[in-house]
């Protein structure tokens, strides 16, 4: 079963990125809304990333079904001490043999997470001195891919070794653990529950285990830390669990209807109104991945899955999501593309001396800002740009391109 609401809704949340990503560079000629939070509280820009770990819990929900259905079944029959082996049972002197059709795919879920991986490094280091330096020796480790790649392993290990109960423990024990932790273990120096960039304990830690040439430099970090660190990526596995649990909630329901975008939506409501109340004593927070962060951003995660849910599967309302299906079904190829096109921009430049200007630069005060303003200006080159992967991703589609990790 492939849900064509989910590849719209991973069009939408690419096409997000490619906006906010194109148009942060122009800061501070930039609509707040397409600027990250500085650091407590959120903007839509901080829905983004959450939104990516999200979907790929409901894919994962559909591609391991062949796995996680025959396991479950198995384990609800003889318990979990049987999973594993393929025990034939005698029934009425006929043979049965329980056991789901194959075995879990450990190698390819691996190959996945090290290619993702190698592609955040990739980026890391195109950007790192230069476009075309690569210089191992001073490269960020951590960034958004490695999270994704991280996030996604750690996951399809607790869906395919643990049973759905087990899945919503652990769930519940990473983001109360992480808040504990977080607000109670004192750090050298600062003391407990200081929620600084330099302060709080998952940047001390991301200090004591990664080497202060690979850390993250630039967002006055100063290699104090990473916001997309080692030890911030704990509760972010939680933001691919929830996506699973999404999806197993949409492939176990016997009938397309509203009943199931109504249960999202609630499901939605109750997360934003949790997450609302935990920040209270613990801040939302992207770059810290807080646990109220999670929940909340989980919640409207929800909510659009069931708008686009409704729309698609139920009413049969497809014409206006085409466009962003063509983006989700070549993701990974249209981020990376996207990401190396907006670093070659901001890198090259157009003239000699004191007088050249970066190639996004020139583009963006001569062709956009110059008659639009430069708000309006960093926006409308965010959405060219946005249209131009739209045309990289329908050719693709049309070529029958499907470039899969």
């Amino acid at each position: 079963m492939r849900l064509t609401s989910l590849d719209v809704f991973r069009g939408i949340t690419i096409a997000g990125m490619i906006l906010v990503n194109m148009a942060s560079i122009a800061e501070p000629n930039v609509y707040p809304p397409l600027l990250h939070a500085e650091w407590n509280g959120w903007t839509p820009t901080d829905l983004v990333f959450p939104f990516f770990l999200f979907i790929v819990g409901v894919a994962m929900s559909f591609s391991f079904s062949k796995y996680t259905d025959g396991l479950e079944r198995k384990r609800e029959r003889w318990g979990d001490g049987e999973i594993g082996r393929n025990e034939e049972i005698k029934i009425s002197s006929t043979p049965l043999v329980l056991h789901s059709s194959t075995p879990p795919p450990y190698w390819r879920i691996i190959r996945r997470a090290v290619i993702l991986f190698a592609l955040g490094l990739l980026l890391n280091g195109f950007w790192n001195k230069g476009i075309w330096t690569f210089d191992l020796s001073s490269i960020r480790m951590m960034g958004v891919l490695q999270r994704i790649s991280l996030t996604y392993l750690l996951a399809s290990l607790a869906v395919l070794k643990l049973p759905r109960k087990d899945q919503w423990i652990l769930a519940g024990v990473l983001l109360v653990s992480y808040w504990l932790v977080m607000m109670y273990v004192p750090v050298p120096g600062y003391g407990a529950g200081v929620l600084t960039r330099d302060g709080n304990l998952g940047a001390y830690i991301d200090r004591l285990i990664v080497p202060k040439a690979h850390l993250y430099k630039g967002d006055n970090y100063n290699f104090m830390g990473d916001p997309e660190g080692l030890f911030s990526t704990i509760p972010a596995i939680v933001s691919v669990l929830a996506g699973y649990f999404a999806g197993e909630w949409i492939r176990n329901k016997k009938n397309v209807n509203s009943e199931t975008s109504m249960d999202l939506v609630l499901f939605g409501l109750s997360c934003l109104v949790i997450g609302g109340i935990w920040d209270l004593a613990f801040p939302i927070n992207k770059k810290l991945w807080t646990s109220s962060y999670v929940v909340f951003t989980t919640g409207w995660a929800l909510l659009l899955l069931a708008a686009c849910y409704e729309l698609i599967e139920v009413r049969r309302v497809r014409r206006w999501g085409k466009p962003f299906e063509f983006m989700g079904l070549n993701a990974i190829a249209i981020f990376v593309g996207s990401v190396l096109l907006i670093k070659i921009l901001v890198r090259t430049t157009i003239g000699t001396g004191e007088n050249a200007v970066s190639t996004y630069d020139w583009i963006y005060q001569n062709l956009f800002a110059s008659w639009a303003g430069l708000f309006n200006g960093s926006l409308f080159f965010a959405i060219i740009n946005i249209l131009l992967w739209l045309a990289v991703a329908y050719g693709m589609y049309r070529q029958r391109w499907f470039f899969k990790v």
